[in-house]
């Protein structure tokens, strides 16, 4: 009997997911509540563009377009390469648009209570002779209509973290936004107008906005470049991050080789490893020091007050990692954008206060840039209390970054942080495609929980406080990707020579033949 697989959001890892199952002869099920796919490309603010250069930000299989000749392409390149992908591989007659997933609910025959496991799933297998998923689907333009439950073999969770769920910040009562009379909105809800619409909105208006993060710093130069001086926008922040220039990012990359993972401590590593990090290290720490000089001498930080406190690898551990805006600081030097730190505020009336200041500033509009909640939204989906809990209780991280050593039957694709995140996305999925094409097997369940331990130990050691779960592979993304070539039984080396394979930077270009390989 065929094996049925749902993928849940037609965004970047959902289309990949969806590529490279079908590649495995399964025909998938992609079920999207967008009229269209793409996920946060197809709703983001004017102004946003790559982060990452375009030849790590690239399917292996599927090259930028010879057009496209930016190192850096804006949002509309990156959606139009997204939709050429889809419809070089047939994905579209896969995904049903318009089908929200409310639900999904893991079921076994007898309604027992979940097994204990020694093996994922009972077996160590991606599927299972007793076990389903229900994936109850909603229509997302009209409610009213009944919904629809699927009965599911294997389930891939898509549906990204930077999306539906805002973290918004809780307020003393008679303190929040209900006491003001402006506008008060998420960062989510303004890239989700039309440009027309996000510019009518804040043009001559005062607008601050809330964070210090990507979307803090580009809607606001965005609208310190629309209103200029005559009102200018207010960026107020708990903590000052180290912004790097266009340029930087593209040398930061091609630095990405095996050689500076050496430097890098690694988890179950033998003692030579264990060694050569530690003799290597301090040209990690030097080169952490040398990226700090350059950014102070390079932006007037002090000037404003805007070195932060912590350093660049800690941040780069932290998978903080935020491209300067054209102009941020000329925007900054002639008024039309207003640097703040502060540790708390409040609403009033007319504006906001802040914890240092006697006198409120005063606004029209309130953006706030501040994250989502990507673990409670992944929680949501879930029927089960128990597999809510494996979500949340648990800081660790998923093993290969995409399989919940508790939840069977189902992957997390697109969850992971990284440099590069499509590089990082697609090589999960074809490590996932293998998996359910039956051509390997997972450890038992002890030992996957006991690596992914291991990893977060590892990775606490550098981002400390600032640790994430889905920040795992940014400072080894070539080690990660060894392992999963192991499992799947490739050479992890790709290069041809030796230097080539220690000081060259890896890419989606080197694995591009893995999806052809059986």
């Amino acid at each position: 009997m065929e094996k049925r697989i749902a993928i849940i959001g037609a965004g970047i890892s959902g289309l990949l997911a969806c590529k490279h199952t079908m590649e495995k002869g399964f025909n998938p099920i992609v079920f999207e509540a967008r009229s269209g796919i793409g996920g946060v490309w197809s709703q983001t603010i004017q102004s946003t563009k790559l982060q990452t250069p375009k030849t790590f930000y690239q399917f292996s299989d599927f090259a930028w377009p010879p057009s496209v000749k930016e190192t850096f392409p804006d949002h509309k390149q990156v959606l139009e390469y997204v939709k050429s992908y889809a419809v070089h591989f047939n994905i579209l007659p896969r995904i049903r648009f318009n089908c929200k997933v409310t639900c999904i609910d893991y079921v076994i025959p007898g309604d027992k209570d979940l097994p204990s496991w020694d093996l994922w799933g009972g077996t160590g297998w991606p599927f299972s002779p007793t076990g389903r998923w229900n994936v109850t689907v909603q229509d997302a333009r009209d409610p009213s209509v009944p919904v629809e439950v699927y009965q599911l073999d294997f389930v891939i969770l898509c549906n990204g973290k930077y999306s539906d769920l805002p973290n918004m910040p809780e307020f003393p009562l008679n303190k929040g936004p209900e006491v003001f009379n402006g506008q008060v909105l998420h960062s989510m809800d303004y890239a989700a107008m039309a440009n027309d619409c996000a510019a009518e909105l804040v043009t001559n208006r005062r607008v601050t906005v809330i964070g210090f993060q990507k979307s803090a710093v580009d809607i606001a130069a965005e609208v310190a470049n629309r209103n200029s001086v005559n009102h200018p926008c207010t960026l107020i922040f708990r903590t000052v991050h180290w912004l790097v220039p266009e340029y930087f990012l593209t040398l930061t990359f091609k630095s990405l080789n095996r050689f500076t993972e050496f430097m890098v401590q690694k988890p179950d590593q033998g003692f030579f490893i264990w060694l050569l990090a530690i003799l290597l290290s301090p040209l990690l720490w030097i080169f952490s020091k040398l990226t700090e000089c350059y950014l102070k001498w390079n932006q007037p930080l002090k000037k404003y007050n805007m070195v932060p406190e912590h350093g660049f690898l800690k941040q780069i551990s932290s998978c903080m990692f935020t491209v300067l805006p054209a102009n941020f600081y000329d925007k900054v030097n002639e008024g039309s954008l207003i640097l703040k730190k502060s540790q708390s505020f409040n609403f009033c009336k007319n504006g906001l206060v802040i914890d240092s200041e006697e006198t409120p500033v005063a606004t029209d509009i309130v953006i706030f840039a501040t994250g989502y909640k990507s673990d409670e939204k992944l929680k949501n989906i879930f029927k089960s209390g128990y597999f809510q809990k494996c979500i949340t209780e648990s800081s660790a991280p998923f093993y290969r970054e995409c399989i919940h050593a508790q939840i069977p039957q189902l992957a997390i694709l697109g969850y992971a942080d990284s440099p590069a995140i499509l590089y990082t996305t697609e090589m999960r999925s074809k490590w996932l495609a293998h998996f359910l094409a039956g051509k390997f097997k997972l450890p038992t369940i002890k030992e996957m929980e006991a690596d992914v331990k291991a990893w977060e130990k590892c990775m606490k050691y550098y981002a400390k406080e600032s640790y994430k779960r889905s920040c795992i592979s940014v400072l080894l993304q070539i080690y990660c990707n060894d392992q999963l070539c192991k499992d799947m039984g490739f050479n992890p080396r790709r290069k041809k020579w030796l230097l080539p394979e220690l000081f060259a930077p890896y890419c989606p270009d080197d694995y591009k033949y893995l999806c052809w390989q059986t």
